[in-house]
């Protein structure tokens, strides 16, 4: 299976923001979870995988995808995973530099929390990982993989350690710096930071952080 430099991974539910596609390169690998084939469609994205059990798309957006030459893996409802995670577990398989997720957010809550933690799963360590949830972006941030987010003066920024504790965390171009600190799980420390400039940078030395510009 051949590397990629960008996947985009698009979901169902609420609708995409309209900006959803910005600063994103053209010609990226496209994979519907299941209602995202609409999505996908409607952002004038083309859907090279659609994957899920198509409880929540439309037969006829099924077989366009078909016609236009895309490939559609089809699961059962009673399934052991949701819709995203098959999605980018087929999107990691690629080897990308980098996984964008566009969707996922609204309908049920347990949904959206679930989404957000299954992007820091481990599973999915290789590529920079990244979803555009509506209005609100989730960066993951790994040890040995320091990110630079990108924002305005006065952005709030929310640094959220999952999956155990964040060690080690640095951060440059945030008005309440962290040197070195760590953030223990369940910990609201990194909670509504703010932007100093237009870009802030993040690290750590150990643990997962999922970095949440509400927008």
């Amino acid at each position: 299976m051949s590397s990629l430099a960008t996947v985009l991974v698009v979901c169902g539910g609420d609708d995409p923001a309209s900006d959803a596609l910005a600063g994103l390169p053209a010609g990226a690998w496209v994979i519907a979870a299941d209602g995202g084939i609409a999505h996908a469609f409607a952002l004038g994205l083309p859907v090279h995988e659609a994957i899920g059990d198509f409880d929540s798309a439309s037969e006829a957006a099924v077989e366009r995808v078909r016609a236009s030459g895309g490939r559609v893996v089809r699961y059962p409802v009673a399934k052991d995973a949701t819709d995203l995670e098959l999605a980018l577990t087929a999107a990691v398989a690629r080897s990308p530099e980098e996984v964008v997720v566009i969707g996922g957010h609204g309908g049920r809550f347990d949904h959206w929390i679930a989404n957000a933690l299954l992007l820091a799963a481990p599973r999915f360590a290789g590529p920079r990982i990244e979803a555009r949830m509506g209005a609100a972006t989730v960066t993951v941030i790994r040890s040995g993989a320091p990110v630079a987010l990108a924002g305005h003066p006065g952005d709030l920024v929310s640094l959220l350690p999952v999956h155990g504790p964040a060690q080690g965390v640095a951060t440059g171009g945030l008005l309440y710096p962290l040197v070195g600190e760590d953030l223990p799980a369940g910990t609201t420390r990194g909670v509504s930071n703010v932007f100093t400039g237009a870009e802030a940078a993040v690290s750590l030395s150990a643990g997962v952080l999922l970095a949440v510009q509400p927008g």
